[in-house]
């Protein structure tokens, strides 16, 4: 067994019938607490993240706005593009239908997460206000829950890097253009690490502008593949319902393994797209400058929706109606090349070319968003002894981008999804365990508002 079968291997078991129980039951006592907060208080969320509510003089660094541009910055991406082709590739069409159940019940998760994320800020060793699981794990539950706050942070560690983004982004270059990985790595260590040395108001600043550009740019590539491939839409929508439960899959009936694993592949890839659950979009949101921590939490509900429910959606349908009438085993595509061919089939060299443009947007913008949640466990963990500081935290993170334009695709995806998985028991324990205080503010907030 090499080490990527042993990947797998692990991947199978943390990602096994166990944690899915967990993340259902979970996600319904959340659901329970709110009273469906992401129906009833979408307008409100809107508002706030317009500036309506706005004030100048609270404590953080970055705006509602620029909070959840960094978080969509680190979710609308590769994980949109590639994600959902590897969602396709791994557990078909019903696969995006299992993403999008694990999305609404993401917005209700990322409402409680993101606002406790705010009310138990706490400061790094330099002094900087931040907010995330390692802060809500041991101000909220108490310091004896220190050390799941420290696993938190140590597979976050990894978890966070931007190993897919950079290979993903290096395949499609060696693909279409024939551009070495290696080259594709080096350029991209260097201008990661000149945005990372300006800190995290010019990650802020980049994001903010980057984020809305590269989301309508692909939106609307996708819009005219649909556009293109009208008569194919329908089929292939119905084709997504139909797969998540089976239908189709084995002839005499449904097999419960196949289901099962469709279920799995959505809900790692839901995961994988929006992040809810997992703990990395409160890093970003403890940073908006507010003092009312329910309004950070209805602003970070959108993201799950705009990154899933749209973004993906429109992604898959664009692959299934390009790949509708090829046999997929002829071709042998997946990740990004799956979306590249499937762009190309529906509109020529013309989306080839314009898909690389998009795809240098997103994971660009990606890798600069995952860097503040990955300084952010850097901190946590070394708090800059032993010389570990901002310079070598730098050259660490550098140095990932280079490492991951290079290595396997399966091997990075295993990686990735092991250490979600080990980020997201910790995160979800203290979410569930801290929602009566999250319950309690809402109340309050929502007489404030007239909600």
């Amino acid at each position: 067994m090499n080490i990527n079968e042993l990947l797998s291997e692990i991947v199978s078991l943390v990602w096994g019938t166990p944690l899915l129980i967990f993340l259902l039951v979970a996600n319904l006592i959340l659901l329970f607490f709110s009273k469906l907060i992401p129906i009833r208080g979408l307008g409100h969320a809107i508002s706030l993240v317009s500036g309506k509510h706005s004030t100048g003089e609270a404590e953080g660094q970055i705006t509602h706005f620029q909070a959840l541009s960094n978080a969509l910055a680190a979710t609308i991406g590769l994980g949109n593009i590639a994600g959902v082709a590897v969602a396709i590739y791994q557990g078909g069409p019903g696969a995006v239908f299992w993403m999008w159940v694990s999305a609404l019940l993401g917005m209700n998760t990322k409402f409680f997460e993101c606002t406790l994320s705010v009310m138990f800020r706490g400061k790094d060793y330099q002094g900087e206000v931040q907010g995330g699981p390692m802060y809500y794990i041991e101000n909220g539950m108490g310091k004896s829950y220190k050390f799941f706050a420290f696993l938190f942070a140590l597979f976050g560690l990894i978890g966070t890097l931007a190993l897919f983004q950079i290979n993903q982004l290096a395949s499609f270059l060696e693909t279409s253009y024939s551009v070495d990985t290696t080259i594709t790595g080096m350029i991209f260590a260097v201008l990661t690490v000149y945005i990372l040395l300006g800190g995290l108001k010019r990650i802020s600043s980049v994001t903010s502008k980057v984020v809305p550009l590269m989301s309508v740019l692909y939106v609307i590539l996708c819009l005219v593949i649909l556009a293109v491939n009208s008569e194919k839409v329908f089929p292939m929508f119905i084709s997504i319902f139909e797969s998540a439960f089976g239908f189709g899959q084995v002839a005499g009936g449904v097999s419960g393994y196949a289901l099962m694993h469709v279920i799995q592949t959505g809900v790692k890839r839901a995961a994988f797209s929006n992040e809810a659950g997992i703990g990395t979009a409160p890093m970003a949101h403890g940073n908006a400058k507010t003092n009312e921590p329910i309004s950070e939490g209805y602003v970070a509900m959108l993201g799950p929706l705009i990154d899933t429910i749209i973004v993906c959606t429109l992604t898959a349908l664009a692959i299934l109606v390009g790949i509708e009438s090829v046999n997929m085993n002829t071709i042998e595509l997946n990740g990004i090349n799956l979306t590249a061919f499937a762009f190309t089939k529906s509109l020529g060299e013309f989306g080839k070319h314009s898909l690389g443009i998009v795809i240098f947007l997103f994971s660009f913008s990606t890798m600069i968003g995952m860097a503040n949640y990955n300084k952010k466990c850097w901190d946590y963990l070394f708090k800059g002894r032993w010389n570990l500081g901002d310079k070598t935290f730098i050259l660490f993170y550098g140095l990932s981008i280079g490492i991951g334009a290079v290595i396997k695709m399966s091997a990075v995806v295993n990686i990735i999804d092991i250490c979600y998985a080990l980020m997201a028991i910790p995160n979800i324990v203290a979410t569930v365990f801290l929602a009566g205080k999250v319950k309690t503010a809402l109340a309050k907030y929502n007489t404030k508002f007239k909600i």
